[in-house]
């Protein structure tokens, strides 16, 4: 990691939770997950070294990636500590053992106040983008997600989101099919970018059976230090 990012002091780690087993941090947006083509230093990597700082480690840390979240989106990631934990970490999500809410800014209001999206969604891998669909087609994977709309500012609407399914891109796409762009979502409907690259999607809350101790556990993560996100909390 280069002594030039703006992560070198750990300043920018958001640590929610950490015990022997996982670490949970709020990603801010803009940061990626993995390492990817754009060569910028991943969170993945940034938290390896805040371990290996913190606990003053020879050599390598183990840290292992268990879920995503996209680059323009913030709040709650997981990671694994320890090898074990990992594949067990892993299972639960595929399973969709975790209860996932996430909260969306959005310009337009949706026309009830509640209710749940089905759509079949298709992804296109050359424009990173996926498509949803009101019925079954070649190649789509079915995507389900429940919205209230908990608050009204001056000029968006603040939906919470319980997801039922974890598809690519699901909730930005979802919600731009009924007209709801999520704020600074330039690739789903928005009229223009956030100034931070950012989109008004973060992932709030996060609950599951902890891998090794069995007891469940439920993280909350703020959103960013925005003057929108802030009339929101």
């Amino acid at each position: 990691m280069s002594d030039n990012t703006t992560h070198s002091n750990f300043s920018n780690v958001d640590i929610l939770y950490e015990d022997n087993h996982l670490i949970a941090v709020n990603k801010r947006p803009g940061d990626i997950i993995q390492g990817d083509k754009t060569g910028d230093v991943p969170l993945s990597e940034v938290v390896k070294q805040y371990l290996k700082k913190k606990y003053d480690k020879p050599g390598n840390v183990y840290l292992g990636v268990v879920h995503r979240l996209d680059r323009p989106t913030s709040g709650i990631v997981i990671f694994a500590k320890t090898s074990k934990a990992l594949p067990r970490l892993n299972k639960l999500f595929a399973e969709g053992k975790t209860q996932k809410t996430y909260w969306a800014v959005v310009k337009n209001a949706p026309e009830n106040q509640n209710g749940v999206l089905t759509h079949w969604l298709v992804r296109n891998p050359k424009q990173n983008k996926s498509y949803a669909y009101k019925k079954e087609v070649s190649n789509s994977k079915k995507a389900i997600l429940e919205y209230t709309v908990i608050k009204k500012l001056d000029s968006y609407h603040l939906l919470e989101i319980d997801l039922k399914t974890g598809r690519h891109h699901q909730i930005r796409a979802q919600l731009n099919t009924m007209g709801c762009h999520i704020k600074g979502d330039l690739k789903y409907g928005a009229d223009r970018s956030n100034r931070d690259g950012g989109i008004h999607l973060h992932a709030r809350s996060l609950e599951f059976e902890h891998p090794v101790k069995k007891e469940n556990i439920r993280f909350v993560a703020k959103p960013p230090n925005d003057p929108v996100w802030n009339a929101c909390v």
